[in-house]
């Protein structure tokens, strides 16, 4: 883990450590894709599948290789620092479907002004193809791509760098393992693809088709906006980034390859105007993310900022009211309450959280029997209440 306990404390481990943690996300990525890119070609070969179910099994593969072994690497490790963000089932779907939205309203837009400025010339649509293409895309890409690379790079990668650096320095080292994973898993899959007889696409930096200086730049981009939807707020960040992953994947399919896909719609635009709206809608995407990301910041410091100040001195007063019959647990009790010493976790958190320092509870005090409390007993002037007096008046 990238914090170690000493002492009931925690200190930040070594680098070196928070890193190799992130680069072993990104190998558990790479083993997973090449190989179920290749067993599953063995097994669509060997079961006689075609269509959609041979699209379908390397992808489940893929999951089935990576997922459970990224939860039990972050759950296996006690004290672990950041959770990897799955949430809940019900925050889930909240999560996933803001990441879908706010992804897909980027995209209108920016394909609309492309539109607009004719970059965009779209063919006829079909409804129902459309449908069909969209709603088994998504499947395919949950399993093969969303799911198991967020859960490896985004969750696990990112939140062991989380635990050590700050969030520039971990954005920046998750987006370059992102990198590594499609050359990584190339070379996997060649390897698999041997053991097993099938054929495996040629080993590169790119996918088969794809320009070697502009898919690593989208892939950066790609990467780092995927990042600020793992950021935003949320109950299951993590969510919202598989979403915006989806809605990426559909969108790109649709409009650039709907036409090879047999998408039920597609779009004509040059590879510059498509480079461009690509960059654009991503760009957007991350600055609604951030944006939401920096207001809730805000919005929590404005509120707790005011009230911790007028707070402060309330709590002192309460701690002071309650000075002489705070509980003190077990070990109180054992010495026959004569001796009242609050935990030092308990005395420096509510002391920081009050802006009273360590020092809010005081950490020993002495009772009597005689002077302890009776239960239930009230007294009429609280403890530390100065008694002013007339000058002019004497005592009696």
């Amino acid at each position: 883990m990238a914090t170690k306990e000493m002492k009931g404390t925690t200190e930040p481990g070594p680098a070196w450590r928070a890193w190799g943690r992130a680069l072993l996300g990104g190998a558990v990525m790479a083993v997973a894709l090449g190989t179920g890119n290749a067993l599953g070609e063995a097994l669509v070969r060997a079961l006689d599948l075609d269509g959609y179910p041979a699209q379908l099994l390397p992808a489940a593969l893929v999951s089935a290789l990576a997922v459970p072994v990224v939860l039990a690497l972050r759950t296996g490790r006690p004290g672990s620092g950041r959770p990897l963000g799955l949430g809940s089932p019900a925050s889930a779907a909240h999560g996933f479907v803001r990441g879908l939205a706010v992804t897909t309203a980027c995209a209108a837009l920016v394909l609309g002004g492309g539109t607009a400025a004719g970059w965009v010339r779209w063919s006829g649509p079909d409804p129902a193809a459309l449908v069909s293409f969209l709603a088994g895309n998504a499947l395919v890409a949950v399993l093969l791509e969303a799911l198991p690379e967020e859960t490896t790079l985004r969750g696990y990668a990112w939140a062991s760098l989380r635990d050590r650096f700050g969030g520039v320095l971990s954005a920046l080292g998750t987006t370059l393992v992102f990198l590594l994973v499609p050359a990584a898993s190339t070379v996997v899959q060649a390897g698999v693809a041997q053991a097993v007889g099938v054929e495996a696409p040629p080993m590169g930096l790119a996918p088969a088709g794809q320009d070697p200086v502009a898919y690593p730049v989208l892939l950066s981009v790609f990467g780092l906006t995927l990042i600020a939807a793992r950021t935003a707020p949320g109950r299951a960040p993590l969510w919202a980034a598989i979403g915006t992953h989806v809605a990426f994947l559909s969108v790109n399919r649709v409009v650039f390859e709907g036409g090879r896909r047999d998408a039920g719609w597609s779009a004509h635009v040059s590879p510059v105007h498509a480079a461009i709206l690509e960059l654009g809608y991503l760009a957007a995407t991350a600055a609604v993310f951030t944006g939401a990301r920096l207001l809730a910041s805000r919005g929590r410091a404005s509120a707790t900022g005011p009230r911790t100040a007028v707070s402060g001195p309330r709590v002192r007063a309460a701690a002071a009211w309650l000075r002489p019959v705070l509980p003190s647990g077990p070990r109180a009790t054992a010495s026959g309450g004569r001796r009242i010493q609050p935990s030092a976790a308990t005395t420096y958190s509510v002391g920081v959280w009050a802006g009273g320092g360590s020092g809010l509870v005081p950490p020993v005090r002495v009772l009597s029997r005689a002077s302890a409390p009776r239960p239930g007993a009230v007294s009429r002037v609280r403890p530390g209440t100065v008694v002013r007096r007339n000058p002019g008046t004497r005592r009696h």
